[in-house]
């Protein structure tokens, strides 16, 4: 009730302003006429007519009367509750958006700041005559024709002035003789009226709502599609939407209007409106708070500059003080520099002296480091000079081996062909029967003292080759001895720092034949003779 009497008085400012002619405040009561029972639409259009006339002339604008009126009433709705009545520039913007969008058109916000700039540089809001001549000059919808801005207020009026939810054709099912009739339904706060046409003459019904009404979807039936239906406590409604898209927005919709009557909550235009108006005087107390902040900052700095001003002079005043002071420092101090001179003089000598000593010194110091780092680089090529001998000596061993299998070989290969030798005489000393039996057997032996022959050349090739890199070894065992000696010749001229470790002294080597079949090379040789000898007087007495 406190919202309507708001509403309702603000139309009643705009007719007792106009017919308080002479300014006075007073109204006669026979101007006035009042009835008990009115319609809140018709008690608007008969504020509209005493006021209209007197503060606006309706030839020059896009709009009719009409339209003129249903700006009118959406100027009550979205104006501030204080006198004279005016609308702020965040509501004027609200309502341009809602109109572009009804009239389907794209929101310029650059243009509307331009607009903004303009008017706080004015009065930072607008009149209801501003407003309706703002919209009828058609600033905000160029591009648009009469037809469209007239449809466009039309339905923000219905949306914010009538709060209709939602509105269209529908099909509706008869409570007596169940025929499927279309008509055009509108949705309210608390009801849902149901006309033959969108012209709004012939209304044919009302579904009064309250907060045990239900809505609820249906399936498909008597050849009916997205079927729901709205249960009321003494009646029921079957309706049904041209698509599933819209029997959802329509059941959504309802569901709405029910859940805020359960709640006991307003519209939800006019709860905007509240949560809007609560926002900026939020926003209003938060700038008075910042600006008495601001206003003790500055009584503060006064407070701190009356401060500083008072700083200021002191300081001034011991500056004065100050320069006395200096001038008899200053008198001081030239005593004291040509005191301190005369030491610092002696200081320089004595530095000077002290420099050139540690110069001396340190040019000592470099030659032993530089002589430390010979010594170094000397031990590491000595150590590298042990490394080769040692490796040599590995070297010479793995010869001497080598040799020791070769001649292991080569004795086991002699007395082979020493007991070939026996097995041959023996085989001639038997009959002449036996001999060409054994004739056969004399030719294969022959054969494979021919091949053991070449073994043992094979042998001897191999053993004179052992016998070469055993030369070779013993020449890099003689320059690595060499070497270290010469190494060790270096070492003693350093003042014997590093002591050498001198192998023992070695004789020439020389390779013997050992083990049960040795002999020299002369006997070998003799005996290779003798056994040619023998071979050839047998093949001859054959």
């Amino acid at each position: 009730m406190g919202l309507l009497r708001d509403e309702l008085l603000k139309s009643i400012w705009h007719a007792f302003t106009a017919l308080d002619v002479d300014q006075s405040g007073k109204v006669s009561k026979s101007q006035l006429k009042v009835r008990d029972n009115f319609d809140i639409l018709e008690f608007n259009n008969v504020c509209w007519t005493l006021c209209f006339k007197k503060n606006i002339n309706m030839s020059h604008l896009l709009i009719s009367n009409d339209d003129a009126f249903k700006v009118w009433c959406i100027f009550n709705f979205l104006s501030e509750d204080r006198y004279p009545l005016v609308i702020i520039t965040e509501e004027i913007e609200y309502f341009l958006r809602k109109l572009m969008e009804a009239m389907g058109g794209i929101w310029n916000q650059e243009r509307f700041d331009d607009y903004k700039l303009t008017l706080n540089r004015k009065q930072q809001c607008l009149s209801a005559w501003e407003l309706i001549e703002l919209v009828g000059m058609g600033h905000f919808s160029k591009g648009m024709n009469r037809q469209t801005l007239s449809m466009g207020i039309s339905e923000v009026f219905q949306e914010l002035i009538l709060d209709v939810l939602r509105q269209g054709y529908m099909m509706k099912k008869g409570h007596k003789r169940k025929n499927w009739t279309e008509r055009w339904f509108v949705l309210g706060p608390n009801s849902m009226s149901y006309y033959v046409s969108e012209d709004l003459t012939d209304k044919k019904g009302e579904i009064l709502l309250d907060r045990n009404c239900c809505v609820e979807s249906l399936p498909d039936k008597e050849g009916k599609k997205c079927l729901f239906i709205v249960k009321c406590r003494d009646k029921s409604f079957e309706i049904s939407a041209s698509d599933k898209k819209r029997k959802q927005e329509w059941i959504q919709a309802i569901q709405t209007c029910i859940q805020l009557l359960r709640l006991g909550l307003p519209s939800p235009h006019l709860e905007a409106r509240l949560r809007r108006r609560e926002l900026r005087q939020k926003q209003q107390a938060e700038q008075g708070e910042l600006e008495e902040r601001m206003r003790l900052l500055q009584i503060a700095n006064e407070n701190k500059h009356r401060q500083l001003e008072s700083m200021k002079k002191k300081l001034e005043e011991a500056a004065a003080t100050a320069t006395l002071e200096e001038q008899r420092r200053k008198q001081t101090q030239t005593d004291l520099q040509d005191r301190y001179r005369t030491d610092l003089e002696r200081e320089k000598m004595v530095r000077q002296q002290m420099e050139e000593q540690v110069a001396q010194k340190s040019s000592e110091l470099e030659q032993y480091l530089q002589r430390v780092r010979e010594l170094e680089d000397m031990y590491h090529r000595l150590e590298d000079a042990l490394e080769d001998e040692r490796q040599a000596r590995q070297d010479e061993e793995t010869m001497r081996k080598l040799q020791t299998r070769l001649l292991e070989e080569e004795s086991a290969k002699r007395a082979e062909l020493e007991q070939i030798h026996l097995q041959q005489q023996r085989a001639i000393s038997q009959t002449q029967a036996e001999k060409q039996e054994l004739e056969s057997e004399r030719l294969a032996k022959v054969m494979a003292l021919q091949a053991a022959m070449l073994q043992l050349e094979s042998l001897e090739r191999e053993r004179h080759g052992a016998l070469e890199q055993y030369e070779e070894v013993r020449m890099k065992l003689e320059q690595a001895a060499n070497k270290t000696k010469s190494w060790k010749d270096k070492v003693a001229k350093h003042e014997g720092l590093v002591r050498l470790i001198q192998p023992g002294d070695k004789g020439p080597q020389r390779m013997t034949n050992w083990g049960p079949a040795a002999f020299t090379d002369t006997e070998l040789d003799l005996r290779k003779k003798s056994w040619q000898e023998r071979k050839n007087h047998n093949q001859s007495a054959q």
